[in-house]
């Protein structure tokens, strides 16, 4: 199983990213995908997650800003992150996992940096 993270880099303030996870999970449709962050020296903290029937949450920080979708077909899982702050700037990481937002079960990507600054 692999979950591969794509889309970070280095952005201004104010611009926009989208991030993009392809996982090679079976059943890719019934799993729960989320995006987590580690900002630099701080714990890893959930960002957005979507169940398998698209319903969607968000840390209050997200809200209004990023926006986490998912396509079943291609078995990807999108990021998009507007107005993007220096607090932004983090490894943002994509999980996987039948069990709901578990971070202990499941599966996680590499991870991706995401760098905002002027």
């Amino acid at each position: 199983v692999q979950l591969v993270e794509s889309g970070g880099g280095l952005v201004q303030p104010g611009e926009s990213l989208r991030l993009s996870c392809a996982a090679s999970l079976n059943r890719f449709g019934s799993n729960f995908m989320a995006w987590y962050r580690q900002r630099p020296g701080k714990q890893r903290e959930f960002v957005a997650g979507v169940t398998p029937e698209r319903s969607s949450r968000y840390a209050e920080f997200a809200k209004d800003r990023f926006t986490i979708s998912r396509d079943n077909p291609k078995k990807t899982v999108y990021l998009q992150m507007n107005n993007l702050k220096s607090e932004d700037t983090a490894v943002y990481y994509c999980h996987g996992g039948l069990l709901g937002w578990n971070e202990d079960e499941g599966y996680w990507g590499q991870g991706t940096q995401v760098t905002v600054s002027a």
